[in-house]
């Protein structure tokens, strides 16, 4: 359809198809690494898919990051990012990895729905302040748990501090004009619906959007658009491309990994 060409990454990216492999590689050596502190498998929900890995520091967590994986809402799980972890664990924050159900099982909503569950179910883990970050398709899903409308429960949502969308879907109006929406089934009420760039954020919630300078035009003009509907940051992380984006999350002294996490108060010490 007209903005398929717009919306497509993998053909513009040099090696795109050896990305898959090693992330998947280098997410089971970090579960390895992680041994006790790894936690799979946990459940949030009933459906099939409704589950979260829980990655732990060696001491008390300063407080919660959501990472939600990206695949056009239609493919991968954590099991394939959880490397994304490593720098977060780092900096000594407990890092929840949620799966949800996929297109076209589930309608956008839906997955809106089940990833504002396992946010909820992952902040009985681990107490302190929680960020939610996420990569394409989880850019979407972490741009909309600051969502005004998203229903979180009172002490869930006092404790949500930042959303850090990366590389994000912010505006799903033009979808509909791709071949995927075959998948999404959206028309343009859904859409303007599930567009965060549409909807007011929470009060109280930062927000700062990250995106590769060498992404599709497509994606940058999403990041603008959240960053101007939210009137909140946008870095634009020159020399990245949509695939490696997302590669500072492994080390704790990125500026993405920064971004996420700089500022925010560590939880209450056991006494």
């Amino acid at each position: 359809m007209r903005l398929d060409d717009a919306y497509s990454n993998g053909r513009y990216i040099a090696g795109a198809e050896a990305f898959p492999t090693r992330w998947a590689e280098a997410a089971a050596a970090f579960r390895d690494r992680q041994g006790a502190r790894a936690r799979s498998g946990l459940r949030y929900g009933t459906g099939e898919r409704n589950w979260f890995d829980l990655f732990l520091p060696e001491a008390e967590p300063a407080g919660l990051c959501v990472f939600i994986h990206g695949g056009y809402w239609l493919a991968f799980g954590p099991s394939d990012f959880s490397h994304l972890a490593a720098g977060i664990v780092a900096r000594g924050w407990a890092c929840a990895m949620p799966a949800y159900t996929l297109a076209p099982k589930a309608r956008i909503d839906e997955i809106t729905r089940e990833v504002a569950q396992a946010v909820s179910r992952a902040a009985a883990e681990v107490s302190g302040p929680i960020v939610v970050t996420g990569h394409s398709a989880g850019g979407h899903l972490s741009a909309r748990m600051a969502g005004a409308d998203i229903d979180l429960p009172g002490d869930v949502a006092a404790r949500l501090a930042r959303v850090v969308p990366i590389s994000p879907l912010s505006d799903l109006r033009p979808l509909i004009e791709t071949s995927m929406n075959a998948d999404f089934r959206l028309d343009l009420s859904g859409a303007r619906a599930e567009s965060p760039a549409l909807l007011p954020r929470r009060p109280g919630v930062e927000a700062h959007v990250w995106v590769g300078g060498d992404e599709r035009p497509a994606f940058l003009d999403q990041a603008r658009r959240l960053g101007n509907g939210w009137a909140c940051p946008v870095t634009i992380d020159r020399g990245k491309h949509h695939f490696d984006v997302i590669e500072g999350l492994e080390t704790s002294g990125s500026a993405l990994t920064g971004t996420v996490l700089d500022g925010l108060s560590p939880a209450p010490q056991a006494r």
